[in-house]
């Protein structure tokens, strides 16, 4: 694809996002979507087949750009407070953007109606980023740095903790995202409370 046609498909996707998010998927139209980004029918048919298809390329690309979030970097990963500390900023960060918030609100709200969509927004983002911790995880406990019978499991009430009540309050309105101060010290209490527990030590 040329620089050119991939910067076209970028703006159609960014303003097709801002529509969706604004109107609701259900009271989106293409024609709406046409007027916020120029084009035609046509091309949004050809490029995406429909407007399911549309809002699944947006669901895709966000999912991969929270994934190229969640790389661990930290060497071999055995420094496991660092890699779970950079990992749970890389979450904060993208669970609490704007257009995280806007396909979360979408989905819960459309999961009826297009199970299929919401499947694939869970299967790409959040469900992918789970299995990416398991592994790390299952890689601790073979070193005997953790106690787990279920790293599937664990990495889930890892990114639950993460996500908290912040995510949210954030997506019904309640607040606005947190700030980088505030971020850093949620997730610095969940990587504590998530490795060592809150009772007194013996």
């Amino acid at each position: 694809m040329s620089a050119r046609l991939k910067g076209r498909r970028e703006a159609l996707l960014q303003a097709a996002a801002e529509v969706f998010f604004e109107q609701g998927y259900a009271a989106t139209s293409i024609d709406a979507i046409i007027e916020r980004a120029g084009g035609s029918k046509r091309n949004i048919y050809n490029e995406f087949g429909n407007k399911e298809g549309l809002f699944l390329a947006i669901v895709t690309e966000n999912a991969n750009e929270l994934l190229s979030r969640l790389v661990i970097d930290h060497g071999d990963g055995r420094d496991l407070e660092a890699t779970l500390t950079a990992f749970g900023q890389g979450l904060m960060d993208a669970y609490m953007s704007p257009a995280l918030v806007g396909i979360y609100r979408i989905a819960v709200t459309e999961v009826n109606r297009f199970p299929d969509l919401v499947s694939s927004f869970y299967e790409q983002g959040p469900g992918r980023a789970t299995l990416r911790l398991a592994q790390v995880l299952e890689s601790a406990r073979e070193r005997g740095d953790i106690c787990a019978n279920d790293c599937l499991r664990v990495a889930g009430h890892f990114i639950g903790m993460i996500r908290d009540n912040l995510h949210l309050q954030v997506v019904l309105g309640l607040r606005e995202p947190p700030s980088d101060e505030e971020a850093r010290e949620a997730v610095s209490s969940a990587v504590a409370v998530f490795l060592n527990g809150i009772r007194p030590r013996t």
